[in-house]
Protein backbone atom coordinates (compact mmCIF):
# COMPACT_ATOMS: atom_id res chain seq x y z
CA UNK A 1 0.00 0.00 0.00
CA UNK A 2 1.32 3.46 -0.79
CA UNK A 3 0.52 7.10 -0.30
CA UNK A 4 0.06 8.68 -3.70
CA UNK A 5 0.34 12.35 -4.42
CA UNK A 6 -2.11 14.58 -6.23
CA UNK A 7 -1.46 15.14 -9.91
CA UNK A 8 -1.77 18.73 -11.24
CA UNK A 9 -4.92 19.26 -13.31
CA UNK A 10 -2.88 20.51 -16.27
CA UNK A 11 -0.96 17.24 -16.39
CA UNK A 12 -4.18 15.25 -16.18
CA UNK A 13 -5.61 17.23 -19.07
CA UNK A 14 -2.48 16.57 -21.08
CA UNK A 15 -2.70 12.85 -20.33
CA UNK A 16 -6.29 12.74 -21.52
CA UNK A 17 -5.42 14.75 -24.60
CA UNK A 18 -2.75 12.21 -25.48
CA UNK A 19 -5.24 9.37 -25.29
CA UNK A 20 -8.22 11.09 -26.90
CA UNK A 21 -6.58 13.50 -29.37
CA UNK A 22 -9.41 15.94 -28.68
CA UNK A 23 -9.22 19.69 -28.34
CA UNK A 24 -8.96 21.23 -24.88
CA UNK A 25 -9.50 24.91 -24.04
CA UNK A 26 -6.66 27.10 -25.27
CA UNK A 27 -3.95 27.93 -22.75
CA UNK A 28 -5.01 31.57 -23.05
CA UNK A 29 -8.44 30.63 -21.74
CA UNK A 30 -6.95 29.50 -18.45
CA UNK A 31 -3.92 31.81 -18.23
CA UNK A 32 -5.75 35.10 -18.76
CA UNK A 33 -7.29 36.88 -15.80
CA UNK A 34 -10.83 35.53 -15.54
CA UNK A 35 -13.84 37.80 -15.78
CA UNK A 36 -15.94 38.23 -12.67
CA UNK A 37 -18.63 35.55 -12.23
CA UNK A 38 -21.47 38.02 -12.94
CA UNK A 39 -19.71 39.18 -16.13
CA UNK A 40 -19.05 35.59 -17.20
CA UNK A 41 -22.68 34.68 -16.56
CA UNK A 42 -23.86 37.66 -18.59
CA UNK A 43 -21.67 36.49 -21.48
CA UNK A 44 -23.17 32.99 -21.59
CA UNK A 45 -25.75 32.53 -24.36
CA UNK A 46 -29.28 31.95 -23.11
CA UNK A 47 -31.23 29.27 -24.96
CA UNK A 48 -33.89 26.69 -24.11
CA UNK A 49 -32.52 23.28 -23.28
CA UNK A 50 -31.66 21.34 -26.42
CA UNK A 51 -34.15 18.57 -25.74
CA UNK A 52 -33.66 17.24 -29.25
CA UNK A 53 -30.05 16.30 -28.47
CA UNK A 54 -29.59 12.58 -27.87
CA UNK A 55 -28.10 11.63 -24.49
CA UNK A 56 -26.87 8.21 -23.45
CA UNK A 57 -24.39 8.01 -20.58
CA UNK A 58 -22.58 5.18 -22.35
CA UNK A 59 -21.65 7.67 -25.11
CA UNK A 60 -19.55 9.61 -22.57
CA UNK A 61 -16.62 7.32 -21.62
CA UNK A 62 -15.70 8.06 -18.04
CA UNK A 63 -13.11 6.93 -15.52
CA UNK A 64 -10.51 6.69 -18.27
CA UNK A 65 -6.90 5.97 -17.35
CA UNK A 66 -5.08 9.24 -16.79
CA UNK A 67 -1.62 7.97 -15.81
CA UNK A 68 -0.06 4.69 -14.74
CA UNK A 69 -2.81 2.51 -13.30
CA UNK A 70 -4.88 5.48 -12.06
CA UNK A 71 -8.19 6.32 -13.67
CA UNK A 72 -9.94 9.68 -13.42
CA UNK A 73 -12.16 8.58 -10.53
CA UNK A 74 -9.24 7.30 -8.49
CA UNK A 75 -7.22 10.42 -9.23
CA UNK A 76 -10.08 12.65 -8.05
CA UNK A 77 -10.14 10.73 -4.75
CA UNK A 78 -6.37 11.16 -4.42
CA UNK A 79 -6.50 14.87 -5.26
CA UNK A 80 -9.44 15.85 -3.08
CA UNK A 81 -8.72 13.82 0.06
CA UNK A 82 -6.30 14.11 2.97
CA UNK A 83 -3.90 11.34 3.95
CA UNK A 84 -5.11 9.11 1.14
CA UNK A 85 -3.48 5.70 0.84
CA UNK A 86 -3.96 3.59 -2.27
CA UNK A 87 -3.16 0.01 -3.17
CA UNK A 88 -0.80 -0.97 -5.98
CA UNK A 89 -3.67 -0.61 -8.47
CA UNK A 90 -4.23 3.04 -7.45
CA UNK A 91 -7.48 2.23 -5.64
CA UNK A 92 -7.80 4.50 -2.58
CA UNK A 93 -8.42 2.40 0.52
CA UNK A 94 -8.11 4.91 3.36
CA UNK A 95 -8.18 8.67 3.75
CA UNK A 96 -10.40 11.55 4.79
CA UNK A 97 -12.69 13.49 2.49
CA UNK A 98 -15.05 16.38 3.23
CA UNK A 99 -17.98 16.48 0.82
CA UNK A 100 -18.28 20.12 -0.30
CA UNK A 101 -22.00 19.83 -1.02
CA UNK A 102 -23.08 18.89 2.50
CA UNK A 103 -19.99 19.19 4.70
CA UNK A 104 -20.00 15.51 5.67
CA UNK A 105 -16.63 13.95 6.55
CA UNK A 106 -16.09 10.48 5.08
CA UNK A 107 -13.25 8.03 5.72
CA UNK A 108 -14.49 5.12 3.60
CA UNK A 109 -13.98 5.78 -0.13
CA UNK A 110 -16.67 3.21 -0.97
CA UNK A 111 -19.22 5.66 0.46
CA UNK A 112 -18.25 8.42 -1.94
CA UNK A 113 -19.45 9.33 -5.42
CA UNK A 114 -17.68 11.41 -8.06
CA UNK A 115 -19.99 14.10 -9.36
CA UNK A 116 -19.67 15.91 -12.68
CA UNK A 117 -20.35 19.42 -11.41
CA UNK A 118 -22.15 20.24 -14.65
CA UNK A 119 -23.78 16.84 -15.28
CA UNK A 120 -23.20 14.96 -18.50
CA UNK A 121 -26.89 15.12 -19.45
CA UNK A 122 -26.92 18.86 -18.77
CA UNK A 123 -23.90 19.33 -21.04
CA UNK A 124 -25.54 17.27 -23.79
CA UNK A 125 -28.58 19.57 -23.69
CA UNK A 126 -26.62 22.85 -23.47
CA UNK A 127 -25.73 23.41 -27.11
CA UNK A 128 -25.70 27.07 -28.09
CA UNK A 129 -27.44 28.46 -31.14
CA UNK A 130 -25.52 29.76 -34.14
CA UNK A 131 -27.06 30.82 -37.44
CA UNK A 132 -30.38 29.26 -36.53
CA UNK A 133 -29.03 25.84 -35.57
CA UNK A 134 -27.68 24.14 -32.47
CA UNK A 135 -23.95 23.66 -32.17
CA UNK A 136 -21.70 22.35 -29.45
CA UNK A 137 -22.17 18.99 -27.70
CA UNK A 138 -24.39 17.70 -30.52
CA UNK A 139 -21.30 17.76 -32.74
CA UNK A 140 -18.77 16.58 -30.17
CA UNK A 141 -16.85 13.45 -31.08
CA UNK A 142 -16.63 10.52 -28.69
CA UNK A 143 -13.12 11.71 -27.82
CA UNK A 144 -14.41 15.17 -26.93
CA UNK A 145 -17.15 13.67 -24.75
CA UNK A 146 -14.51 11.55 -23.02
CA UNK A 147 -12.37 14.64 -22.48
CA UNK A 148 -15.22 16.36 -20.67
CA UNK A 149 -16.29 13.31 -18.66
CA UNK A 150 -12.78 12.93 -17.22
CA UNK A 151 -11.81 16.59 -16.85
CA UNK A 152 -10.41 16.96 -13.30
CA UNK A 153 -11.80 20.50 -13.10
CA UNK A 154 -15.30 19.07 -13.52
CA UNK A 155 -15.09 16.20 -11.00
CA UNK A 156 -16.13 16.63 -7.36
CA UNK A 157 -15.84 14.03 -4.59
CA UNK A 158 -19.13 14.05 -2.67
CA UNK A 159 -21.31 11.83 -0.53
CA UNK A 160 -23.52 9.40 -2.37
CA UNK A 161 -26.55 11.02 -0.73
CA UNK A 162 -25.69 14.47 -2.07
CA UNK A 163 -24.89 13.20 -5.55
CA UNK A 164 -28.10 11.23 -5.85
CA UNK A 165 -30.14 14.13 -4.52
CA UNK A 166 -28.69 16.32 -7.28
CA UNK A 167 -28.96 13.85 -10.15
CA UNK A 168 -28.82 15.69 -13.49
CA UNK A 169 -30.48 18.86 -12.20
CA UNK A 170 -29.24 22.37 -12.94
CA UNK A 171 -29.12 25.21 -10.36
CA UNK A 172 -32.72 26.20 -11.07
CA UNK A 173 -33.77 22.90 -9.49
CA UNK A 174 -30.93 21.95 -7.12
CA UNK A 175 -28.24 23.71 -5.14
CA UNK A 176 -25.87 22.26 -2.52
CA UNK A 177 -26.45 22.82 1.17
CA UNK A 178 -23.04 24.46 1.52
CA UNK A 179 -20.88 26.89 -0.48
CA UNK A 180 -23.47 27.84 -3.06
CA UNK A 181 -21.27 30.74 -4.15
CA UNK A 182 -18.40 28.43 -5.02
CA UNK A 183 -20.74 26.00 -6.73
CA UNK A 184 -22.36 28.69 -8.90
CA UNK A 185 -18.99 30.16 -9.81
CA UNK A 186 -17.58 26.80 -10.89
CA UNK A 187 -20.76 26.02 -12.86
CA UNK A 188 -20.34 29.27 -14.79
CA UNK A 189 -16.60 28.65 -15.33
CA UNK A 190 -17.25 25.20 -16.79
CA UNK A 191 -20.04 26.39 -19.06
CA UNK A 192 -17.81 29.23 -20.24
CA UNK A 193 -14.78 27.00 -20.95
CA UNK A 194 -16.84 24.51 -22.92
CA UNK A 195 -18.86 27.19 -24.73
CA UNK A 196 -22.21 25.97 -23.46
CA UNK A 197 -25.52 27.76 -23.08
CA UNK A 198 -27.78 28.28 -20.06
CA UNK A 199 -31.55 28.30 -20.08
CA UNK A 200 -33.40 31.28 -18.62
CA UNK A 201 -34.36 29.64 -15.32
CA UNK A 202 -30.79 28.38 -14.86
CA UNK A 203 -29.40 31.85 -15.59
CA UNK A 204 -31.76 33.48 -13.13
CA UNK A 205 -30.97 30.97 -10.37
CA UNK A 206 -27.23 31.51 -10.83
CA UNK A 207 -27.69 35.30 -10.82
CA UNK A 208 -29.69 35.07 -7.59
CA UNK A 209 -26.91 33.08 -5.92
CA UNK A 210 -24.18 35.48 -7.06
CA UNK A 211 -26.18 38.47 -5.81
CA UNK A 212 -25.76 37.11 -2.29
CA UNK A 213 -22.05 36.33 -2.60
CA UNK A 214 -19.16 38.50 -1.39
CA UNK A 215 -17.49 40.13 -4.39
CA UNK A 216 -20.08 38.58 -6.70
CA UNK A 217 -18.71 35.08 -6.12
CA UNK A 218 -15.12 35.87 -7.15
CA UNK A 219 -12.69 33.19 -5.97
Amino acid sequence: MSTRTAMPAALLAAALLATTACEVPDAADTAAAPASPPASLAALPIAPEDTGAHYDRDDWPHWSTVHGTCNAREQALLDQGQGVRADDQCRPVTGTWVSPYDGVTVTDPAKLDIDHLVPLAEVAHSGRGENGRRVGPRQWSRAERERYANDPDVLVVVTARANRSKGDQDPAHWLPERDRCGYATRWIEIKTRYRLSVDQAEHDALAAVLARCPDGGAR
